[in-house]
């Protein structure tokens, strides 16, 4: 069943505008997915949809218009919006004429089976939302396993998060938990530690990482990893600075050690210092 709306007072176009901020989706549970592929891939990966929500006049595409019809045969709530409404809720520039208020998945760490675990990337108090889904772009990109956001920082349902993660938001398990709950686990799982830090004095390029126990562990955006999250590190890891900056970007730096990693088990390598 599709319901039409027009007026910018409706209850659904309220709920929309809320969830665009943390408090809103805190409360509900809920959070916005645009846009043509977010939706089509929350739907193909079985995530469960609140409402639907469309513009008629903007749906140009066969396939947007067949995720309507196939939603609301079965039994997903729809709604049909004018081009204009539509635009005042939507915070793409050239918006698609579609997005899907979903229900959040909240994860523990007892759901990812540490036998099975390969490789992963953990962030203490990750600030800029964008980072962190690039970050799970990038992992479903080297085939790893999932993510781990330790001690608090943005919410991964942030919109500009789930918009960076080009849907595989919905694909690549998350974790949200503290750190010194996580460390226990990843320690009783044998799960190996690497850490990175400005101040290691191991360069990135002389280590082999072994793709099946990594868990790269990154600080967050402005203070890095303290002491006593380095000291739980098996190994710590710097890269090399040669301009005038003393950083990178943290989705940047954490994509040039994954693909180390990639290229690493390609090789055949283990954990452990390069003896060419």
């Amino acid at each position: 069943m599709t319901e039409l709306i027009s007026s910018s007072s409706n209850p659904l176009i309220k709920q929309v505008r809320a969830l665009r901020e943390r408090k809103g989706r805190d409360e509900t549970g809920l959070f916005v997915a645009e846009g043509i592929h977010h939706v089509g891939e929350a739907i193909e990966a079985g995530w469960s949809i609140e409402r639907l929500v469309y513009a008629p006049n903007q749906l140009t595409s066969d396939y947007a218009r067949h995720l309507v019809d196939e939603q609301a045969w079965r039994g997903v709530r729809c709604a049909a919006l004018t081009s204009d409404l539509f635009a005042a809720i939507t915070e793409k520039e050239n918006p698609q004429g579609i997005l899907a208020i979903l229900k959040q998945r909240h994860l523990a760490l007892d759901e990812l089976v540490a036998p099975h675990f390969h490789l992963g990337v953990a962030l203490v108090s990750p600030q800029d939302p964008g980072n962190v889904g690039t970050i799970l772009r990038t992992l479903d990109a080297v085939g790893a396993d999932g993510l781990f956001l330790l001690d608090g920082g943005v919410d991964p349902y942030h919109p500009s998060s789930v918009r960076a993660s080009m849907g595989t938001i919905f694909w690549k398990s998350f974790v949200q938990v503290p750190f010194e709950i996580f460390i226990k686990w990843a320690h009783k799982n044998r799960l190996r530690l690497v850490g990175t830090s400005a101040h290691a004095s191991a360069d990135y390029r002389t280590f082999k990482l072994h793709r099946q126990t990594a868990i790269l562990l990154f600080g967050n955006e402005q203070k890095g990893l303290s002491q006593k999250q380095m000291k739980a590190c098996e190994i710590l890891l710097s890269m090399p600075m040669r301009g005038r900056v003393s950083s990178l970007n943290l989705a940047v730096a954490t994509g040039i050690m994954l693909y180390t990693v990639m290229e690493d088990q390609a090789s055949g390598n283990i954990l452990g210092m390069d003896k060419t």
